[in-house]
């Protein structure tokens, strides 16, 4: 798995992200993900508490790739976001299409975001740990700071969702150890990766990214888009392209296997 992406732009952002107050909007939760967790209720109100959730069951930690769709399914992710110009975009595009992704959201940014993390589940998506600093390095560091990556990130990624936890957990980069597996999976978060890199991260051009993703769908099912991390035209341009073909070419879309 190519590594890309870094601290670079995540670092410049971070500080600025980290002070947005987001205005958070009710949203249906997507029930085919877990439970609500328990949380403030404003001042004046009554809020019934649901008892509360079993932890989530351990998942394999072998990482995925393959749809649960089969043999001609594919799997549509996103990584990076939520961004509050690219990722509504992106939501359109795939709602236009009919088509179900799962997002790898970074911690600080669907802290920032509550509202588009909530509209992403409540669209039907699923939800995907990205840590919280998309250290591409992480396979390098301590136990404790893999540990702290994860967890901590899943913690924002389930507080800005309204309760809903993560199904997966991508390593940024592709940098999994058998220890951060293993975490992940120990919390109902299967490690994910990819068979096809689209390439839309470096901004190559729009018909550089669907050629790519045509080129390498032999590869595998699990498809590789960002939104965020810089101007995403050009992977919004590119899914208008792509997922028509996919759907010409016999393919239906599902999500990876758990």
């Amino acid at each position: 798995m190519a590594r890309h992406g870094g601290r670079g732009w995540y670092g410049q952002m971070i500080a600025a992200a980290l002070g947005v107050t987001a205005v958070t909007v009710a949203a249906s939760l997507w029930t085919a993900q877990a439970g609500p967790v328990n949380g403030p209720a404003e001042a004046g109100t009554s809020v019934h508490h649901p008892a509360p959730k079993a932890a989530p069951a351990p998942v394999s930690v072998e990482i995925a790739h393959a749809s649960d769709r089969g043999a001609r399914g594919v799997n549509i992710t996103i990584d990076d976001g939520p961004d509050p110009v690219w990722t509504p975009k992106v939501l359109q595009v795939l709602e236009e299409y009919g088509v179900k992704a799962t997002f790898c959201m970074i911690g600080p940014q669907a802290k920032a975001h509550p509202d588009l993390v909530r509209a992403v589940v409540a669209a039907g998506h699923r939800l995907c740990d990205h840590t919280v600093s998309h250290d591409v390095t992480m396979d390098t560091k301590s136990e404790a700071y893999q540990s702290q990556q994860i967890l901590e990130a899943e913690r924002m990624i389930t507080e800005a969702s309204g309760g809903v936890r993560p199904l997966y957990y991508r390593a940024p980069g592709g940098a999994f150890t058998p220890y951060s597996r293993k975490v992940a999976a120990s919390h109902g978060m299967r490690p994910l990766g990819w068979n096809v890199d689209s390439k839309d991260f470096e901004r190559p051009g729009t018909a550089v990214i669907v050629a790519t993703v045509k080129e390498e769908l032999p590869n595998g099912p699990t498809i590789l888009f960002h939104d965020a991390g810089g101007d995403r035209s050009e992977t919004v341009a590119a899914l208008r392209e792509v997922l028509p073909w996919l759907k010409e070419e016999g393919y239906s879309f599902g999500f990876p296997v758990r």
